[in-house]
């Protein structure tokens, strides 16, 4: 599903809108995203949370020429599913 798929399933399920319903979905990811670059955590009891890492600096290899390079350190975006979610995905 992408997100117009997205637009078109939330739209029909609420009888909004669709450009309401694509202006609630964009509020919605800029909320996340807006917590998770303040380094907060995002919890959506029974769907799951979103939190930060981080991954450290390490020696890596081009995979083209097999020369040796450094891979910077990087922040990561991490999900962990809600029981609620795990389990209505293993019903199926």
């Amino acid at each position: 599903m992408n997100k117009q798929e997205l637009v078109d399933a939330v739209a029909a399920a609420t009888g909004n809108s669709k450009v309401a319903t694509v202006e609630a979905i964009d509020a919605v990811i800029a909320a996340v995203t807006d917590e998770l670059t303040k380094g907060k955590a995002v919890q959506l009891i029974g769907f799951g949370s979103f939190s930060t890492g981080a991954r450290a600096a390490r020696a890596g290899r081009n995979p083209a020429t097999g020369a040796e390079m450094q891979i910077p350190a990087a922040k990561t975006v991490k999900f962990t599913a809600g029981k609620a979610f795990k389990d209505a995905v293993n019903r199926k």
